[in-house]
Parts: C-alpha cells; sequence; structure tokens
C-alpha cells in the first residue's frame, strides 16, 4: 500500500469537518467518504482497510474535536503539550471506529458494486453506532449530523435517526467511489440512485407526524456570558447572582430557563431566600430553571431547579461526561494534570418525571446530554417541549458551539418537538420540529432571546422504534453479504 493513500485518506478525513457547521457544505462529506471508500476498493487485505480508515478518522477527530485543548489547557490548567497529546490520544480512540469499519469493509466485499456499496453503510452505521455507545459512548460528529437541512437527507431523521441516515448517506458515498473505480460509464445508474434517494428524502422532509399541544408559551431564554475562568472565582460569586436576578428581573416571562451551573456553587450554600427571589423575580404565576448543583448526602448532581409555584421541581443530569464530571476507573491521575471544579458527580435516575409549566410538560437534558437520541427520544415521548441547559464556554470560541446546536436540531427533527436552548456563551437558540433554528442569540453576547413555543405531541417513527430501525436497516445491507461469503 503506497503512502499517499493514507496521506489522501487523512487529508479527506480533515475536510470532511466543513460539512458540519458552522460551514455546513453538506454535499462535501458525501464527496469524502466516496473518497475514502474508492480507497477501500482497492485494497486486498483488511489490514490496509484498517490503515486508510484509521487515517481518515484521525483527520476527521484532530480537525472536529480540537476544540477540547481550550478546555484542557486554558481552563483545565493542563500543559500545552501534554494537552495536545491527550487530545490526539483521545482522537486516536475515536478513530479506531472507522478503521474498523475500513478493515470491516475490505474484508467482507464482494466486488459487486451495488451490494458492496449497501454492506458499507450498514457496516459504518454499526461501528458508529458502537461508538456512541461503548464506555458511555461519544456520538459527537456522528456523519449524519452534517445532513441538517437544507439538506434533503434531512428527511430521514424522524424515520432513522441519525445512525439510519447515516446509513443511506455511507451507502451513497461508497457507490460512487466504487463505480468511479470502475470507470465513468458505470456513474449512470448512481446518478439515478441517487436522484431517487435525494428526492424522497427532499419529500419526506415534508412530513409531519405531531400536532400542537395546549396554548403556546411564553419564553425566556438567558445567555449570561460568564467567562469560565472568571465563574468560579470565589469573589465573583455575589457578582454571578446579582446578574442573573437582574436578567431574569428585567426579562419576565411565563417561563425563564437560565443556562447551565449558571449558579455556580452547591444550592445549599446560596444566600439565605435567593431561590425565592430569583423566582419571584420573573413574576406572579412563572417559572424559573435555573442550573446549580445539588447534595444529597455524599452525592453530588448537576441539576436544573424548576422554581415557581406549589414546589420546586428538580432534574439531575444522567448522562455525565467522562473527565469533566467524573473520573473513570483507574484514571484518577487525570485530574492531578487538570484543574477541574465540581468533577466528581453522581448520575441523576433515569426516569426522572418531566417539569410542568402550564398545560406544557418539559423534557430537560443538560449539555451534551442531547446528542443521545435514544435516551432523548425516550424522555421526549411523555413531553410536549425539550429544554437543553448547557455551558460551552469551557471551549471558547470554537466549532463546539455551533456543533452542538447542529446535533440539537436533529433531536428536534426525530421527535418532532421543538428544542429549547439556554447557554452561557453561546449558542441560545429556539429550534422548531422540522430543525429549523427560529432564533438564536449571538455568541458571546449577554442577553434574553424571547420567544413564544407551541408544545408538540404525539410519535415520529423514530420515537416508536428508536436506533432498532436504524440497526435493523444496517443488518438488512450486510446480510447479502454475509448470506454470499457463507455459501461459497
Amino acid at each position: 500500500m503506497r503512502l499517499r493513500h493514507p496521506t489522501l485518506a487523512l487529508l479527506a478525513g480533515a475536510a470532511t469537518v466543513l460539512g458540519f457547521a458552522p460551514f455546513q457544505l453538506f454535499p462535501l462529506p458525501l464527496a469524502s467518504l466516496a473518497l475514502l471508500f474508492g480507497l477501500l476498493a482497492g485494497r486486498r487485505h483488511a489490514g490496509e482497510g484498517f490503515a486508510i480508515g484509521l487515517a481518515w478518522g484521525l483527520g476527521f477527530f484532530v480537525a472536529g474535536v480540537s476544540w477540547l485543548y481550550v478546555a484542557l489547557n486554558r481552563f483545565g490548567g493542563m500543559p500545552g503539550p501534554i494537552a495536545a497529546a491527550a487530545i490526539f490520544l483521545f482522537a486516536l480512540y475515536l478513530a479506531l471506529w472507522p478503521a474498523m469499519a475500513g478493515a470491516a469493509f475490505v474484508k467482507l466485499r464482494s466486488g459487486r458494486a451495488w451490494r458492496d456499496a449497501l454492506m458499507a453503510g450498514g457496516v459504518w452505521a454499526i461501528f458508529e453506532w458502537l461508538r456512541g455507545w461503548v464506555f458511555t459512548g461519544f456520538p459527537w460528529l456522528s456523519i449524519a449530523y452534517s445532513q441538517t437541512p437544507p439538506s434533503p437527507m434531512a428527511g430521514y431523521f424522524p424515520y432513522l435517526g441519525v445512525y439510519g441516515t447515516g446509513a443511506l448517506l455511507v451507502a451513497l458515498a461508497a457507490g460512487l467511489g466504487i463505480m468511479m473505480r470502475k470507470g465513468a460509464v458505470r456513474l449512470g445508474p448512481w446518478s439515478f440512485a441517487a436522484l431517487v434517494l435525494l428526492a424522497s428524502g427532499a419529500m419526506l422532509r415534508g412530513q409531519s407526524f405531531t400536532t400542537p399541544a395546549g396554548d403556546p408559551l411564553q419564553v425566556a431564554l438567558v445567555q449570561t456570558n460568564i467567562q469560565q475562568d472568571l465563574k468560579w472565582q470565589p469573589q465573583r460569586l455575589r457578582d454571578w447572582l446579582d446578574l442573573n436576578l437582574q436578567l431574569v428581573r428585567t426579562h419576565p416571562s411565563s417561563l425563564v430557563v437560565l443556562p447551565e451551573s449558571t449558579l455556580p456553587m452547591l444550592a445549599e450554600r446560596l444566600p439565605e431566600n435567593y431561590l425565592d427571589r430569583l423566582s419571584a423575580a420573573a413574576g406572579p404565576g412563572a417559572t424559573v430553571i435555573a442550573g446549580v448543583f445539588t447534595r444529597d448526602g455524599d452525592h453530588i448532581y448537576n441539576t436544573a431547579l424548576g422554581l415557581g409555584g406549589d414546589q420546586v421541581q428538580a432534574y439531575a443530569k444522567h448522562h455525565l461526561v467522562p473527565f469533566g464530571e467524573y473520573s473513570p476507573p483507574a484514571f484518577g491521575w487525570f485530574y492531578q494534570l487538570a484543574n477541574i471544579p465540581l468533577s466528581d458527580q453522581t448520575p441523576g435516575a433515569p426516569d426522572q418525571p418531566m417539569m410542568k409549566v402550564g398545560d406544557q410538560r418539559l423534557a430537560l437534558n443538560i449539555c451534551y446530554e442531547d446528542v443521545f437520541g435514544e435516551e432523548i427520544r425516550r424522555r421526549a415521548s411523555e413531553a410536549t417541549i425539550m429544554v437543553n441547559l448547557s455551558n460551552l464556554a469551557w471551549y471558547g470560541d470554537s466549532f463546539a458551539q455551533p456543533q452542538h446546536l447542529q446535533m440539537a436540531r436533529v433531536r428536534a427533527i426525530e421527535t418532532g418537538r421543538p428544542m429549547l436552548r439556554a447557554t452561557n456563551t453561546g449558542m441560545t437558540a429556539a429550534i422548531a420540529p422540522d430543525g429549523r433554528v427560529t432564533d438564536v442569540l449571538p455568541a458571546f453576547t449577554r442577553g434574553v432571546l424571547e420567544v413564544s413555543v407551541q408544545g408538540m405531541q404525539g410519535e415520529t417513527p423514530y420515537m416508536r422504534w428508536g436506533d432498532r430501525a436504524a440497526l435493523l436497516l444496517a443488518g438488512l445491507m450486510v446480510f447479502p453479504v454475509l448470506l454470499r461469503r457463507r455459501r461459497r
């Protein structure tokens, strides 16, 4: 195998990031994957497929999650070379999944173009699903996230979710790559199949599965814009508490949502009656949701408190971030190199009740919980509106914010429900059930986004089937090749 093949794969992987937000050149991942599978189609040994897939994945993830350097170095205090090495090793781990997909493709391919293209999509979806599950999962930048509207592929999200849509995208790209190796004469059938797939997706985008529930809700989404290196300074805590009070008081609404950890301390250490004052600041009958840390015995929770009405409502973050909110076994040494406040947290229960505001039921999620489609769809089934509280100030002015917003758009499409986002530094936004961002605040500004939101009820096919539909599709795509190998 020539060195130029892994080099081409590495460059193609890095370029794929331009297909995601904030650039959203959604045809680019199709071209990148076509190049990848064109290279793989010329290989005979699984080891070669592994090396090319690893190079593609390394370029993709180094470019795609490089924003982690800001959290580790600037705010976590980790020395620059060590932070860079940590990100490289993390990207290398993530690259193992496309590497295994590449090895499996080379091992299983039959030489029949369409059969191999379908198998490529199925294999890719399986390994991407595993990446989102193994070691609690890291599904960030699953390939189909690049296909938010206006991409016609977005029409498949309510049916197949992000993994099933990714299987179709990869099959289309693999077909292009394989057939270009066989000569341009083969592109006619591929062009017809691509036209059918894209046209079908465009038509499906107009399909609606949910209907309005209750009256529209007047909501104020607060963006406090507190710098991460100032947020945890004890001498500034009073300033931040006063800031939250001021922003709520000057923007009263039926529902006011403040960001994750907007009160950067344990709730038990807040000034006396502070939560009562925060609740009253929104006006009579209003509900305020604020991020704060709570304690139950020796357990600390990343919590969203719902203040207003007869009782306090609460949601404790269930899916915690490894190395940021808890230490995986045998990794205690990591915290000797990085300084991360309140990094020994306990996950909340998986079946916490919805928050209620008037006749609307809110499914809350905190920070990167909304990148796990299967978990979100289970909570959304009982809800009319989804609400995300985040603090991405850890990652500075980077791709992390627009990438996170793009993934939240997919959750809205999959569930047919609006998604509200209140963040510290961005991107605070209201997302319609069809994935459109109806309003958004500029990043790194202090302000309040006031919107009217209509709750929705009903189920999309994805809400009924979850990722089972994607895995079934992937299995059907791989089965013909496996059957042929068994007969041989």
